[in-house]
């Protein structure tokens, strides 16, 4: 059934609404300020995501550049936003600029005033809004984008957004030297800096989840799943990556043998977005902890969704065959070979379910045979829920 949703997602994929925020343009004498341009993006984007709205990721916008031949640092005219928009399938682009003004008379304190002009552009009726920002201290660059944020939200869904002082207490401010941080992490040229910019963001504002979130992904690359599991578990609520940090902190869990915790953070995801990779996952968990009636119900909801994967057919079977329900385990085992022909260890477990031979003490090699699934699509579930809500 996911698996025919998701086909007539691709199909009408270019009607679902979707937003593109724009690196906001740099109108100061600095070029040093050039990263709080991206820093809009980021900060605007993600607090549209955190309540719903779909938003083009980083990288999505990053590969359109290229595609058209665009610097992203650059300043654009008003047709290439256009362009990048439409080449996006974008319903609404969001853009801007911010200047530094002097700071206020007998502020010592303060390196300057930040006002920062914002713009709407809706593609789909080719309508540009009329301008609006805000203006504050440039220490204050977090509270800055989060209130221009909502004034995004508000326009996009006037009707349903948060008021504007439950939306800003949701989100606490941050240093801006751990923006700042943060934010040249992700321009960093190679792995090593970024990882040294993500560090400082943290140690200058421990409460900073996003630099958490990043470097958790940058160690589960690295297989060095005790530190990512770490990081990930410091990726707050009020984070747009939140249920995809539980995804990888449930795997991280899962390697260093941390069964329960891993079931935690997929009954997590599980109960948010409910896809087949984390009901597998979910069930592999429930299964070394020898819960073999819940891990076959979330293999068999992993399996509803999608039936043509060999591999949730394989771990039904495996858990049938555990717990001694041999004919359903051959069941289950045909039907992964039928998918997967060559598969040498559903046919072994096959003869093994068909013979009616159950695990044997010291069988090392059919030990712990759970196969994980470690893509995780939640940018997928959630244009199709938004299509099918229109």
């Amino acid at each position: 059934m996911y698996r025919l949703l998701l086909f007539l997602l691709f199909c009408f994929s270019a009607r679902a609404e979707t937003v593109l925020v724009l690196p906001f343009f740099n109108h100061s004498n600095s070029a040093n300020l050039d990263w709080i341009g991206e820093s809009f993006a980021e900060s605007v984007g993600d607090s549209l995501s955190s309540e719903g709205v779909l938003v083009l990721d980083r990288a999505t916008r990053l590969e359109a550049y290229r595609r058209l031949s665009m610097r992203p640092s650059a300043e654009i005219t008003h047709a290439s936003i256009i362009k990048i928009g439409q080449a996006l399938d974008a319903s609404v682009v969001v853009y801007g600029f911010y200047e530094l003004l002097p700071a206020a008379n007998g502020d010592n304190q303060s390196r300057g005033s930040l006002r920062v002009t914002a713009r709407l552009l809706d593609l789909q009726h080719t309508v540009q809004g009329a301008p609006f920002g805000e203006v504050g201290a440039l220490e204050d660059l977090a509270g800055i984008e989060v209130r221009l944020g909502w004034q995004v939200l508000a326009f996009l869904r006037p009707k349903t957004a948060p008021p504007e002082e439950d939306f800003v207490k949701a989100r606490p401010s941050v240093r801006i030297d751990a923006v700042e941080n943060y934010i040249r992490g992700l321009l960093a040229a190679s792995p090593e800096q970024r990882d040294r910019f993500f560090t400082q963001a943290v140690h200058l504002d421990e409460n900073y989840s996003q630099p958490c979130f990043q470097l958790g992904k940058a160690y589960w690359a690295k297989k060095d799943y005790k530190t990512a599991a770490n990081w990930l578990a410091h990726t707050n609520r009020s984070d747009p990556h939140y249920l995809e940090a539980q995804f990888f902190l449930g795997l991280c869990r899962f390697y260093i043998g941390d069964y329960a915790g891993a079931e935690r953070a997929f009954q997590t995801v599980a109960a948010a977005v409910p896809l087949n990779e984390v009901f597998n996952d979910l069930g592999a968990a429930q299964s070394r902890l020898n819960h073999s009636a819940d891990a076959a119900a979330s293999f068999q909801k992993a399996l509803d969704g999608d039936g043509a994967d060999p591999d949730y057919h394989f771990n039904l079977g495996y858990v049938q065959w555990r717990a001694g329900r041999f004919d359903e385990a051959a069941a289950s085992f045909r039907a992964a070979l039928a998918r997967s022909p060559n598969d040498d260890e559903t046919a072994i477990l096959l003869s093994r379910a068909m013979a009616r031979e159950g695990p044997r003490p010291g069988d090392a090699n059919l030990q712990s045979r759970e196969r994980l699934k470690t893509n995780y699509e939640e940018a997928a579930y959630r244009q199709l829920q938004a299509e099918l809500a229109k």
